[in-house]
């Protein structure tokens, strides 16, 4: 049996360079989102990185090479910053690929698009949260918040910008997935991807969902990638998904799912979600987490593992981010395989899983302890002699070099 193409590893090795940099330009933002990791204020903080800092972060980010890390600049609000398209032209000038992550406002408009492409800006991540405006607007805090996304949407495909739509995975939108789903495809996207929620910043006041709720979630995402091409973001889980799917599919079995995937597959068919053309090809989900292909600078210059996972290694106001990622003792931690605890340290899937550091982390204080909203039981899946073909191949998750 051949290497199972469900999952994607970087191309270079992720204890080296990463595959994304995210830097958090500024926190302010004039929404009120329910589940907002930065808490974000109306006004811009004095702490955060002047344009310097930020050309100097863009600088350091350049010294990991050719081809350089995905560089996106999100929030809060990255434009509340009048440098920002400065900044964009700035690191596209270094090689940077640029993507910007704005909020739902009217500063989401043909100008502002049609500048920030300009200056070099190669693709725009955008929030749905909802697939009617009474549903989005109630989560982000703000009427009119759905239109200025939609028209923003609209306006970045006109101009050629290639288009992330993320949409948070909670109680409150579980139900409302498929109709999400039929939006998505039906404007058209890059990429749509769930964020599967991590109790931190307001976040913390929602209701969690069940370790089933999310299976399902996980397993409906895998099943949308037929027709739109899809991800998750902090739902590491999903890659495992993905390879048991592919397993699922040669042997010509079906997993066990459980009732919140009924209903969504009933509300898909209803849509015509699945109706029409198929992809040609899956998108297989990347094999990055925090601190392995991934890092978050925030906007006072702190170097996280995840912007989910508030524990600093260092600065780039004193320190080298590439120094930091390579060789900080929680940089070099989390990329160990060997520290996880629970059932993460003896799952079969952990080189291509491994869970959430970040939900780990808020839960339960551990970062190392298993992901709290995981359903899978080590040892459980019925096909282990085909996962092991599959799994052979790869290489270890602590990074020698692969090819996409």
């Amino acid at each position: 049996m051949k290497a199972n193409p469900s999952v994607r590893t970087p191309r270079h090795a992720v204890a080296e360079r990463p595959f994304i940099v995210i830097w958090e330009s500024t926190r302010a933002c004039p929404l009120a989102c329910l589940h907002c990791r930065a808490t974000a204020q109306p006004d811009r903080d004095p702490g955060e990185l002047s344009g310097s800092e930020a050309r100097d972060l863009m600088r350091q980010t350049a010294e990991f090479g050719r081809p350089s890390p995905l560089f996106v600049i999100t929030g809060g609000d990255p434009f509340q910053r009048r440098d920002l398209n400065d900044l964009v032209a700035y690191g596209t000038s270094l090689g940077l690929r640029i993507a910007v992550s704005p909020s739902g406002t009217p500063t989401l408009n043909r100008t502002n698009l049609t500048a920030v492409r300009d200056a070099g800006a190669v693709a725009l991540s955008l929030s749905l949260d909802g697939s009617t405006a009474e549903r989005h607007d109630a989560f982000r805090g703000v009427d009119g918040v759905f239109e200025w996304t939609i028209d923003g949407w609209r306006t970045a495909r006109d101009l050629g910008l290639k288009v992330q739509i993320n949409t948070t995975l909670t109680r409150y939108s579980l139900p409302d997935l498929a109709d999400i789903a039929a939006l998505v495809r039906r404007e058209g996207a890059m990429l749509w991807s769930g964020f599967l929620l991590v109790p931190t910043g307001r976040g913390r006041q929602l209701d969690g969902l069940t370790p089933q709720e999310v299976e399902d979630a996980m397993h409906f995402l895998y099943d949308c990638g037929a027709v739109i091409a899809t991800k998750t973001t902090e739902g590491h889980h999903f890659r495992r998904v993905a390879v048991q799917r592919a397993i699922h599919a040669e042997r010509g079995t079906r997993p066990e799912f459980g009732p919140l995937h009924g209903e969504l597959i009933r509300r898909a068919a209803e849509l015509g979600l699945f109706d029409g053309s198929l992809r040609t090809r899956r998108r297989p989900p990347m094999d990055v987490s925090s601190a392995r292909g991934f890092v978050f600078v925030s906007h006072t210059g702190e170097v996280h593992p995840s912007g989910f996972l508030p524990v600093s290694a260092g600065s780039v106001r004193h320190g080298s981010l590439p120094d930091i990622y390579r060789t900080s003792d929680l940089f070099v931690s989390l990329r160990d395989p060997a520290r996880l605890r629970g059932k993460c340290a003896h799952c079969e899937f952990s080189q291509v899983c491994g869970g959430s550091r970040s939900r780990a982390h808020a839960l339960t204080g551990d970062m190392f302890a298993e992901d709290p909203y995981c359903a899978y039981r080590p040892g459980t899946f019925p096909h282990q002699a085909e996962l092991r073909a599959v799994l052979a191949p790869a290489s270890s998750r602590s990074g020698s070099s692969c090819d996409r």
